[in-house]
């Protein structure tokens, strides 16, 4: 049975809270690096046939604080959100209103800031996720955009349903065949 352990990386530097930073490659704060060194600390010791990691430095450097063999994977990298990186999630919405919601509502036409679409999204993440080896167990860090559409997706929701499953920085999921639960971070 395929396994995984998707952990969203930690908390990032405190300069992005409220901002969407998505593809953008920005570090983590202080607390989010000693978060990492816990997960460490308390992961070691579980046996995983892989460590995958995202692209960006946020995901790549706690990754190797569990192995020195680190893949990196691009398609578990967080939504290209184009124009809106860097904005603040305020100022996205003051210009976008609703039409936000085109994320949801309309995940193969919307492109949040002329990026990628949610479908874009999911067909990659999903990509990832079918191209493991049946019976492998892996440990995954990504961001929540991924988790959340793996989780829907292989759970049947719809797009709507995936938000409930983006876990918070620092924490994540099990899947486990067709079981999926929450991993807290120590």
């Amino acid at each position: 049975m395929r396994r995984a352990l998707l952990l969203r990386h930690p908390q990032v530097a405190p300069h992005w809270a409220g901002r969407c930073y998505g593809r953008s490659d920005v570090g983590l704060s202080t607390a989010g690096r000693a978060q990492a060194r816990r997960w460490a600390a308390r992961i070691r010791a579980q046996d995983f046939d892989r460590v995958i990691a995202s692209p960006a430095r946020r995901s790549r450097w706690p990754a190797g604080l569990l192995s020195r063999d680190v893949e990196i994977d691009p398609r578990l990298a967080e939504r290209d959100f184009s124009a809106w990186e860097g904005l603040s999630w305020d100022a996205i919405w003051r210009a976008e209103g609703d039409a936000m919601d085109g994320m949801i509502d309309a995940p193969e036409r919307f492109r949040p800031g002329g990026g990628e679409t949610t479908s874009e999204l999911a067909a990659r993440a999903l990509s990832w996720w079918q191209g493991l080896a049946g019976d492998a167990t892996v440990l995954a860090v990504t961001h929540g955009g991924p988790i959340g559409v793996l989780a829907g997706s292989l759970l049947g929701l719809a797009p709507r349903g995936w938000l409930a499953h983006v876990p918070k920085p620092g924490e994540g999921l099990w899947i486990a065949g067709d079981a999926i639960s929450p991993w807290t971070a120590p």
